[in-house]
């Protein structure tokens, strides 16, 4: 197997299309090698941190309900880079609370966390793979803007990103008939047993070559940043998809598509990595401070219902519970969930309401609509 120094990597080369050049990636399925110790100590941490966030989520009993709010946070950011201005508190809440001018966006936020929940459930049959990706394209751009451009597969003529025309844009992917081929070298690359390249910089070089490869017409920038979460779950080094770089890559986006632009220009594949580690490290840590937020939060709660609420204490619990995986409620909802009567269900709202647990958001004095605010304060 060819070996490749990463400070002498060598991006790729302009090709000549049409009336402008596109950029064509070189292949990335080869034993990669530094001599940059500092990468070495970055790489060590990140391991160290992500090890820690998949320990802790092993600890907290169950980790499924807080799995939902993660998946909604990394889909309201995920979408937030590519321009949607739905929040955390609208993507919880069903399509009729959302006003007309902004379902589309909503739309496209639920798209994405139907697509990430479907493709970890896929991972137990299918392996990560283009077969993957392509279907969980296809589930991203279901009856949003990009529902015309080809959902669930490569593109079959040329893209762009920035500009409004090939004449302006920024950056040019390659054309349209070597997507395969750079698609089947990723997966050849992230599944290949015959080399020893960690994970963390696997996953790192892939998401890079993703991006500048751009191998759907839409929605790519979005299926590559799942690729990351999904290839740590397919590789167990995480349990659960608990780990999502969109926040760090948000908040300063002009960072992270300068660092992409960079390995493309300059052949600077290393600060590429190096940013990526530091992004996993703070990440993760982030990632087990809220968890730990919340188990007190839960505890502290919990305690509350337990030595004051007499008889009410039971379906309080169970109400408590169902409200770490779904935080905006209705009382509708709490009946079902408690199996109590209209009355009984209002009742228990308003003790909820009187314990600082739920807060009106609706405004209205029927179908009325409720948070969890303490709980969402944690994924604002």
């Amino acid at each position: 197997m060819e070996k490749i120094q990463i400070e002498k990597f060598l991006s790729g080369n302009s090709e000549k299309g049409m009336a402008y050049k596109y950029f064509l990636p070189h292949k990335i399925n080869f034993q990669w090698q530094w001599s940059d110790a500092s990468l070495n100590t970055l790489l060590e941490k990140a391991s160290i941190k992500l090890g820690e966030l998949n320990s802790f989520a092993k600890l907290v009993p169950n980790i499924d309900l807080f799995i939902h709010l993660h998946v909604t946070k990394e889909a309201v950011v995920s979408s937030r880079i590519e321009g949607t201005q739905t929040n955390m508190d609208e993507a919880l809440l069903p399509i009729e609370e959302i006003s007309p001018e902004k379902r589309n966006d909503w739309v496209e936020v639920n798209n994405y966390t139907q697509a990430l929940n479907n493709a970890i459930k896929e991972l137990k049959e299918l392996p990560l793979s283009s077969r993957l990706l392509k279907k969980t394209h296809n589930i991203l751009l279901q009856g949003v803007r990009g529902e015309h451009k080809m959902p669930g597969e490569f593109r079959r003529s040329q893209n762009w990103i920035g500009g409004n025309s090939l004449a302006d844009a920024a950056f040019i992917p390659p054309a349209h008939n070597y997507v395969d081929e750079l698609m089947g070298d990723l997966e050849n690359f992230l599944h290949n047993k015959d080399i020893d390249v960690p994970a963390l910089i696997r996953v790192a070089i892939a998401h890079y070559q993703f991006e500048t490869i751009h191998p759907f017409l839409d929605g790519n920038g979005r299926i590559g940043r799942l690729l990351i979460p999904l290839y740590l779950v397919s590789e167990k080094i995480l349990e659960k998809p608990l780990l999502y770089l969109s926040m760090f890559f948000e908040k300063n986006k002009g960072l992270y598509y300068d660092n992409l632009t960079r390995v493309r220009e300059k052949n600077d594949l290393l600060h590429w990595l190096k940013y990526f580690l530091v992004g996993i490290a703070q990440t993760s840590e982030l990632a087990v401070q809220t968890l730990s937020q919340i188990l007190q939060i839960k505890e502290r709660r919990e305690a509350l219902i337990k030595s004051s609420w007499g008889r009410r204490s039971a379906s309080g619990l169970i109400l408590l519970e169902y409200l770490f995986q779904e935080p905006v409620i209705r009382v509708k909802a709490v009946e079902q969930v408690c199996g109590l009567s209209t009355k009984a269900a209002n009742d228990l709202v308003s003790s909820f309401i009187d314990s600082g647990i739920l807060v009106e958001v609706s405004g209205q004095t029927r179908y009325r609509v409720f948070v969890f605010q303490e709980y969402l304060e944690m994924f604002r």
